[in-house]
């Protein structure tokens, strides 16, 4: 019988918080991410899967999601420990028949629950599966530095802030061409913060909380990670570029366009402007 701790999702899970750590993305018990499975992906391991499973009722009903499995971080458990411990820092869950709450089928060995942003991980996780026909499978979140350093200094609007960074890096426009998504400042952990994400996800893969830090989605844990890895790294260059004096010379409307034809990608339009 196989160890579910050897499985691709497990794996993937401690080298996606290590990375985000070593990037000091994940102070402390910051961050979280859900990785969403299907039953072939788990069918293997349920022998390891609790006899009694501790069920906790959704915030918000996700009938959308209704039967499906997740992997996802614990609430107040800190990256740098998953590695470590994964029963104890990761879960397994399975959204019930109707959305209306969840069974920790294995994992959070010591009584954890799933992070306090998980309402926010179901409505995007429905809207980016709805907006790439399933593809998606992973939301990420982290405190990029760079990219909170620099909502107190731009205007708070996703065309603005997705033109900075896409003339920081040429790879910027090709990696996310439809841009950032930019959220007023809003109490984590609620359900509010939760639609109002997902409600930028039906346009944009990543979505800026001001002062806070960066929401990112993906098909696999290598691409969110590298769609905020991307992106932060502009915004490294960016802060760099203000501290110097500014732009003396940038990449300009004609380059971006140019660019965007090239690599066959179609760029979120209020950025050209």
């Amino acid at each position: 019988m196989q160890d579910i701790l050897t499985s691709w999702f497990v794996q993937g899970m401690i080298k996606a918080t290590s990375d985000m750590w070593l990037k000091g993305w994940d102070e402390r018990n910051g961050g979280n991410v859900s990785l969403r499975l299907t039953e072939d992906d788990v069918s293997p391991f349920k022998h390891t899967f609790h006899a009694d499973p501790r069920y906790i009722e959704a915030t918000e009903p996700v009938k959308e999601l209704a039967n499906q499995y997740f992997i996802v971080t614990g609430s107040g458990k800190f990256f740098r420990n998953v590695a470590l411990d994964p029963a104890d820092n990761l879960g397994l869950v399975r959204i019930d028949n109707e959305g209306q709450g969840y069974h920790i089928v294995w994992g959070f060995v010591n009584g954890a629950i799933p992070t306090s942003e998980f309402a926010a991980h179901f409505q995007s996780h429905i809207t980016r599966m709805q907006a790439t026909n399933g593809t998606n499978r992973v939301i990420m979140h982290c405190h990029a530095t760079n990219i909170i350093a620099l909502s107190y200094v731009l205007p708070l609007d996703s065309a603005s802030i997705t033109r900075h960074l896409w003339e920081m890096s040429t790879e910027c426009l090709v990696v996310f061409p439809d841009g950032i998504g930019v959220l007023p400042w809003m109490v984590p952990g609620t359900d509010g913060i939760g639609l109002e994400t997902a409600e930028q996800m039906k346009q944009h893969g990543l979505v800026l909380w001001p002062f806070h830090g960066i929401f990112g989605s993906g098909p696999t844990l290598d691409d969110a990670f590298g769609l905020i890895d991307t992106a932060e790294k502009s915004a490294e260059i960016l802060v760099k570029v203000l501290s110097m004096g500014g732009k003396k010379q940038t990449i300009s409307t004609e380059n971006l366009i140019a660019l965007a034809k090239r690599f066959n990608v179609t760029p979120m339009s209020d950025a050209l402007k």
